[in-house]
């Protein structure tokens, strides 16, 4: 698609469109997208797996930890979101 296509009228009015689809989740009378939840429990399913890797000796195998829980945390959130959301 290029630059110009989705400048147009027609472009501009499906983000628009598309901006309003985000599912809204009510807790304790505050309303929190969808995306936001997920990503907290994908955070909690992170750090909960690091004390699991550590009994099982893998944690000296995955060396760029940082980003071995980050990406545990975003597959999580995302497989979160299809679970419940989708």
């Amino acid at each position: 698609m290029r630059r110009s296509e989705i400048f147009s009228l027609p472009g501009l009015v499906t983000i628009l469109a598309c901006a309003g689809c985000d599912p809204i989740v009510n807790i304790a009378g505050a309303n929190f997208p969808a995306w936001l939840l997920c990503a907290i429990l994908g955070a909690f399913v992170s750090a909960a797996f690091r004390p699991a890797f550590s009994a099982l000796g893998l944690e000296p195998y995955l060396w760029p930890l940082p980003v071995v829980h980050t990406a545990l945390a975003v597959l999580a959130a995302c497989v979160i979101y299809l679970a419940m959301f989708r």
